[in-house]
C-alpha cells in the first residue's frame, strides 16, 4: 500500500459541529429556518458554497456564503479540538513513506481554515475538494483526480472515509475502501455497502497497516 486518500470531515478532523454551527447561522440569519444537525447533513455532497447555492431560499448567496466562513473561523478554535492520535497516524504515515492525499467535498477555503488551525498543511501530497470536482461523491471524479496527482494506481491505494459516500466513491474508482467510526462525530452509522475493511480506532487502523490486513474474513 503506497497510498492512502483520506475523506477529512468526521474523518481527518471532528469538524461536524462546527460545520453544522455555520450553516445553522447562515439558514437562521437569512431564512429564519431553524435546521437540526441531521436536516443540514441531509444537505452534504456538494461544497458549503454549493450546499448554500441549493438551499438558501434568500436571494443573497454571496452575503450568506461570507457569513458562513466568519463564523465557521470563528468558532473553529472552540468547536473543533486537536486530536492527537490522528495527529500521530499521518505523521506515522509520511515517515513509512506513504503519498497522502484528501478528497472532501469541503470548499478549499474551509478546509484551508481547518488544515491550518489543526497544524496539518505539510501532510498532504494532493488535495482535492468540492472546488476542484464537477461531480461530488459518491461519484468517484474526486478519487480519480487525487490518484493521478499521486502518480498512484487504484491497485496501491485506499479510500478512508465515515460515509457512503465515501465508501461508494472508493469502490466505483477500485481503490481498497476504509470505513471508520474513530471519531465522536461521523455521518454514516452504518455502511449501506460495505467497505473491505472497518475500524473503530485509530489504534486497531494502524495495527492492521503493521500486519497488512485490511480486508474482512
Amino acid at each position: 500500500m503506497k497510498t492512502i486518500i483520506f475523506d477529512f470531515d468526521g474523518t481527518l478532523a471532528n469538524t461536524l459541529p462546527v460545520c453544522d454551527y455555520a450553516f445553522q447561522h447562515v439558514f437562521r440569519e437569512f431564512d429564519q429556518r431553524e435546521l437540526s444537525s441531521a436536516e443540514i447533513r441531509a444537505m452534504f455532497g456538494p461544497s458549503e458554497t454549493g450546499i448554500i447555492r441549493k438551499n438558501l431560499l434568500h436571494g443573497d448567496t454571496a452575503e450568506a456564503i461570507e457569513l458562513y466562513y466568519a463564523k465557521y473561523l470563528e468558532q473553529h478554535t472552540q468547536l473543533v479540538e486537536h486530536n492527537h492520535e490522528i495527529h500521530e497516524l499521518l505523521l506515522h504515515l509520511k515517515e513509512k513513506g506513504i503519498k497522502l492525499g484528501i478528497v472532501t467535498g469541503k470548499a478549499r477555503r474551509s478546509l484551508d481554515i481547518s488544515l491550518k488551525a489543526l497544524q496539518m498543511e505539510h501532510f498532504f501530497d494532493a488535495i482535492i475538494t468540492g472546488d476542484d470536482v464537477t461531480y461530488p461523491k459518491p461519484d468517484p471524479e474526486g478519487v480519480f483526480k487525487a490518484l493521478a496527482l499521486l502518480d498512484a494506481s487504484p491497485e496501491e491505494a485506499m479510500f478512508i472515509g465515515d460515509s457512503d459516500a465515501d465508501i461508494q466513491a472508493g469502490i466505483q474508482a477500485n481503490v481498497l475502501t476504509v470505513g471508520v467510526h474513530w471519531l465522536p462525530d461521523y455521518q454514516t452509522l452504518e455502511f449501506a455497502v460495505a467497505p473491505n475493511s472497518s475500524y473503530q480506532t485509530v489504534a486497531e487502523f494502524m495495527e492492521s497497516l503493521e500486519t497488512g490486513v485490511h480486508y474482512e474474513p
